[in-house]
């Protein structure tokens, strides 16, 4: 299978562990089958893998997440980064493209789109090889996979099929409706629009070149900021007449919001968090190095990092995104390729931060122009390289870096470093990056 993974999210809606560098597939609140924490991304590619151990599996995403995802995936999964967020049909069309011109995928081989973020069992991607077969048999243009309805929902956009077979002709979509609206498809056999589609990528690459002027994956890289903004279902999905849906009929959740996550999160604590005795359906993360005591909570989420804390009912833990949009913080943890910081404090003039580096990875050769860095190793042994002189590094020591110096660090062993940024503009736009000398 081809498959393409659409992973995006403003990240407001699982504040304040999640935020634009930082969305929710990236959050580890889930357990692997031999106990180890994971995340929404870590168990999607590895329910993919298990089912076909050969799916080509690329993941279309904004340059915010792609160092979060080769933390979590390696080098083992294909990224197609967007230059900017320009809305589905956009980044589908540029992951197309990118399948076609830089992996060579062959134009007619099928290739199933799915969201990064479902939270389902093994059918789940079964299914997902059955779209496949049915793309590669080409007797419509797209097909889709809709999920049998469980509940009259007014999340989601309805598909109406033509017959309840479980691949039918489409017979309309539906907006997001209200509820008693909802009900009515439902009477109808209608499915939700959980945005899973399959094509051969001749097909999408045919319909692209139609309607955007480009020559190849980087010319349509390079105008990819002057693209409309517009989504593959208005663009592309209601407009095509040669259409089918298949049915799926598995457990299927969209764990978007707290309420949601909190049924299907591995452990309802994780962190240092204490429930009294009359603590009820009451979840606690914690990534704060401080204990939680909860007592007497009932129906509640509670959420702790750097960037804030919530406090919460479990049902109004949905209506959270507007109020958190009103909030203005910098993330103060995110993943790299190379391990992870964390903003240990904030002063004028000042920022103290502590990065954790892998074994082996490397961070690449930059400068600051505004900034001087002062490094302290906490722990392990790496080798920085500064203006092209190398210096070998272990517990205690400390190396200056000045405003313009170019500068790296390669971790020999797991290495941690605290880092002082000093200057009076200190900003994560101040790095120029440079080829190693």
């Amino acid at each position: 299978m081809n498959i393409i993974l659409l992973s995006g999210g403003s990240g407001k809606r699982l504040w304040p562990l999640s935020n634009d560098v930082r969305s929710k597939q990236f959050i580890k609140l889930f357990k692997d089958e031999e106990g180890n924490s994971e995340s929404m991304v870590q168990r999607v590619y590895r329910q993919i893998t298990t089912v076909d151990p050969n799916a080509n599996v690329t993941i279309a995403t904004s340059k915010s997440q792609a160092s979060a995802i080769k933390n979590q995936l390696g080098e083992s999964v294909s990224i197609c980064v967007e230059p900017c967020r320009r809305d589905t049909f956009p980044a589908i069309v540029l992951a197309a493209a990118y399948l076609n011109d830089e992996l060579g995928i062959d134009e007619n081989e099928p290739v199933v789109v799915c969201p990064v973020d479902p939270y389902v069992d093994y059918s789940y991607y079964e299914a997902v090889k059955e779209l496949d077969e049915l793309a590669k048999q080409g007797k419509r243009s797209i097909t889709l996979m809709g999920i049998e309805p469980t509940y009259p929902s007014e999340k989601y956009g309805y598909i109406i099929p033509e017959s309840r077979d479980k691949v039918s002709e489409v017979k309309e979509f539906k907006e997001k409706p209200d509820i008693e609206t909802a009900k009515k498809y439902i009477a109808q056999n209608a499915l939700w629009n959980a945005g899973i589609f399959a094509f051969k990528l001749s097909y999408l690459l045919d319909k692209a070149h139609g309607m955007v002027e480009f020559e190849d994956y980087r010319d349509l890289y390079n105008k990819y900021e002057t693209l409309e903004k517009i989504s593959f279902d208005y663009a592309v999905v209601e407009k095509e007449p040669s259409i089918q849906v298949m049915r799926y009929t598995g457990d299927w959740k969209d764990v978007g919001t707290w309420n949601m996550m909190a049924e299907v999160m591995s452990d309802k604590t994780k962190g240092k968090v204490m429930l009294d005795e009359a603590c009820e359906n009451t979840n606690v993360v914690n990534e704060l190095n401080i204990p939680i005591l909860c007592m007497g909570c009932k129906d509640m989420i509670i959420a702790a990092s750097g960037d804030g804390i919530l406090i919460s009912d479990r049902e109004r833990s949905a209506n959270m995104k507007p109020y958190v949009e009103k909030i203005e913080t910098s993330a103060m943890y995110a993943e790299k390729s190379w391990g992870s910081y964390t903003v240990i404090d904030v002063q004028p003039g000042s920022m103290t931060v502590k990065l954790s580096m892998k074994a082996g990875e490397k961070m690449s050769y930059h400068m600051h122009n505004y900034r001087e860095e002062v490094w302290t190793v906490v722990s392990g042994k790496g080798k920085a390289t500064v203006d092209g002189m190398e210096q070998m590094l272990r517990s205690g020591d400390v190396i200056t870096i000045a405003a313009g110096c170019k500068h790296t660090v390669e971790a020999v062993t797991a290495l941690d470093i605290i880092e002082v940024q000093l200057g009076d503009e200190i900003s994560v736009s101040d790095k120029i990056k440079f080829d190693p000398e």
